[in-house]
């Protein structure tokens, strides 16, 4: 199987080898990251625009390498409910004849990490003022800093990365595109 992620992070690319080695245990598996635009803000702000990042990024990787078996767009957003702002991601997966995508669970930022977003600040660069860090969005990311490391940005991402895959481990009871 050989898996395109539209990204360089590592923790994308690791996120998506571990969601593909659980639900495809069996077989050669090789995930290799592409950097293409996203066709959304650098800071998604609403649900939608984080899913259209994720969907462009998958289209994006598959228009450059259409070889590959499956792409993986994974977008990080935020959106602002009557509680506070909240962040999450969207993993969106294609074949050449399927489409699964999936939405990570939500957590709230703090209230200075907000601050700063408001100022237009991206989330990752907020985060690392906040919490002293540096470059953490290719690491723990905010999850990992709110978490005291108990849950990484890795982690949180496999999940959906897993869910979004179902459509592909179900063929017989998901429409073809």
């Amino acid at each position: 199987m050989q898996v395109v992620v539209a990204s360089k992070n590592p923790v994308k690319i690791n996120a998506t080898q571990e969601g593909f080695r659980k639900i495809f245990p069996k077989g050669e598996l090789s995930v290799t990251g592409l950097s293409v635009p996203s066709g959304v803000s650098d800071q998604p702000m609403t649900d939608e625009e984080t899913l259209q990042g994720a969907a462009n990024r998958a289209q994006n990787a598959r228009h450059e390498q259409p070889d590959a078996d499956y792409w993986v767009g994974i977008e990080g957003g935020l959106d602002e409910t009557p509680q506070g702002l909240i962040a999450f991601a969207w993993v969106v997966i294609l074949s050449q004849n399927q489409m699964g995508q999936s939405r990570t669970s939500t957590f709230h930022l703090p209230p200075k990490v907000t601050e700063l977003i408001h100022q237009g600040i991206e989330l990752g660069h907020a985060n690392d003022q906040v919490f002293g860090e540096k470059n953490s969005k290719q690491k723990g990311g905010a999850v990992g800093s709110l978490t005291g490391g108990v849950l990484g940005r890795t982690e949180y991402y496999v999940q959906a990365v897993m869910l979004a895959l179902v459509p592909f481990k179900n063929p017989e009871i998901y429409p073809i595109l």
